[in-house]
């Protein structure tokens, strides 16, 4: 695996999703509780990025139609959506300050869906 360092833990807003590049993929990273999440910043069903929507019940919005997309798996929760994102691998690392960065791996999906 491949992990790239994305952002601080710090930056990461608990009711909605950071935008960030990893490599060539833009990325959604999103937390729920202690967890935290990283899917291609996407909508499977138009070109919209998640990271503008709503993060809630594990779940993130697409603003423009409403489907929810799981944080855990990239499945649509609800329609117009009826496609998956593809979902990455995380890591939470501790820095030498104290902080707390996390790692993302793109090279990698973690529910076999092809980044687009």
């Amino acid at each position: 695996m491949t992990f790239e360092r994305a952002c601080a833990l710090a930056d990461v807003p608990e009711d909605e999703a950071l935008a960030v590049t990893v490599d060539r993929y833009d990325v959604a990273v999103a937390r729920h509780g202690d967890e935290v999440f990283a899917l291609q910043d996407l909508c499977s069903h138009a070109a919209v990025a998640l990271s503008e929507g709503e993060v809630e019940d594990c779940t993130v919005e697409c603003w423009l139609h409403g489907s929810r997309f799981d944080l855990r798996t990239g499945k649509p929760t609800g329609l117009p959506a009826t496609e998956p994102v593809a979902t990455f691998p995380v890591e939470l690392r501790p820095t030498d300050s104290g902080d707390v960065d996390v790692y993302i791996d793109v090279t990698t999906t973690l529910n076999g869906v092809t980044p687009a």
